[in-house]
């Protein structure tokens, strides 16, 4: 398949800070690919750096074999959407989406063509006439989208562009990209700092922390099988414990956590003993009240301190009787949990093989 942009090695220092750092990836032919990171990580600097907006200190950048050094912005075969859209309130759909084309000096028969046919894709057939503000969100976002995609960018970049929107509509246009790109089969660049967002669209995810790339993956490989302690806590929500290794064999470790409790994990590696670790726990690794024939479960009690409801992601926020530490813990979907109220003490178990360890760092 072909590579449609390769990054190789690329960094980006303002005097004496390093923004993004030897950094290398490749994005395949109708690829969605996600950057995902907190803000200030370096990820819009990379970005920035592909679209010919800032020039890289070292690396090289490719995009369908050609290398871009020295390619001004306009002369590349990207474009870029930020998180204010830039659309151009003083002209309707139609214009704004041709303007790209007649600034190419296209003829306007071949404009008026390629005008309706974007549009089609992007499901807003009939819309040319309309006025930018008498679009919903939503609407704008898909305009803008078509705007680039009119020009056949061999990659499409996007900078958080659902970041100005509301929460419902975001939600909604994670479908909707998602379902577009499929469609339109351009090959997606997405930076953003929801890991929602990524997870959900991409078909990669690079993790970046620090202006380095911590792990390149699929969502699920991300989420199931982090590499990395910062992509373990970043990643999804997670119970975290700090302790030592007691005893371990090469699968199987026993831990004894700093408020003093022992619990026993799945290991990578055989760890020594004595050796500073940290256990992350998914909130839906927890199981309500096992049941006493389930082997190879760690067992404690916990005291509910509140029951957080969100439909189908609620959680419960416990501590064990001896610990302030607070826990969160999944409610399944597939039971009635109603008889659980806030004060009750309950038992909570863990299967051994549902613990991530990473020998100890220190976590930002």
């Amino acid at each position: 398949m072909q590579i449609d942009l390769s990054v190789r090695n690329i960094t980006k220092k303002f005097k004496d800070f390093i923004a993004v750092k030897s950094v290398s990836f490749d994005v395949k032919d109708g690829q969605f690919f996600s950057i995902l990171g907190p803000s200030g990580c370096g990820k819009t600097t990379l970005l920035r750096m592909i679209a010919g907006l800032t020039e890289p200190t070292e690396g090289v950048i490719e995009i369908r074999g050609k290398s871009m050094v020295g390619i001004p912005p306009n002369k590349r075969p990207v474009n870029l959407i930020f998180q204010q859209l830039a659309l151009f309130p003083m002209m309707n759909v139609g214009e704004n989406i041709a303007f790209g084309l007649f600034r190419r000096g296209e003829k306007k028969t071949i404009i008026k063509k390629k005008v309706e046919t974007i549009l089609e894709r992007v499901e807003l057939s009939g819309f040319e006439n309309k006025k930018i503000d008498q679009l919903s969100g939503g609407q704008k976002q898909r305009v803008a989208i078509a705007r680039c995609l009119v020009l056949e960018p061999a990659v499409l970049l996007l900078d958080e562009p659902l970041g100005a929107l509301d929460l419902k509509l975001r939600e909604q246009m994670k479908v909707e990209l998602k379902k577009l790109q499929a469609k339109v089969g351009t090959t997606f660049v997405y930076i953003t700092h929801d890991q929602s967002e990524a997870l959900v669209m991409s078909d990669f995810v690079a993790v970046m922390n620090n202006g380095e790339f911590e792990q390149i993956d699929t969502p699920q490989n991300l989420y199931n099988n982090p590499k990395t302690p910062f992509v373990a806590q970043f990643v999804g929500d997670n119970n975290t414990w700090t302790g030592r290794i007691r005893q371990c064999d090469k699968y199987i470790a026993e831990i004894e956590t700093d408020e003093g409790h022992l619990f026993r994990t799945k290991v990578e590696d055989a760890f020594q003993t004595g050796l500073s670790v940290d256990l992350f726990l998914r909130p839906e690794a927890m199981l309500i009240q096992p049941a006493p024939n389930i082997a190879n479960l760690n067992r404690f009690k916990v005291i509910i301190k509140s029951i957080l409801f969100d439909g189908a992601n609620s959680q419960l926020l416990a501590t064990r009787p001896d610990s302030k530490k607070e826990l969160l813990v999944a409610l399944p979907q597939n039971r009635q949990y109603d008889y659980i109220q806030v004060n009750d003490n309950i038992e909570i178990g863990w299967n051994e093989q549902s613990g991530i360890c990473f020998p100890r760092k220190q976590l930002p």
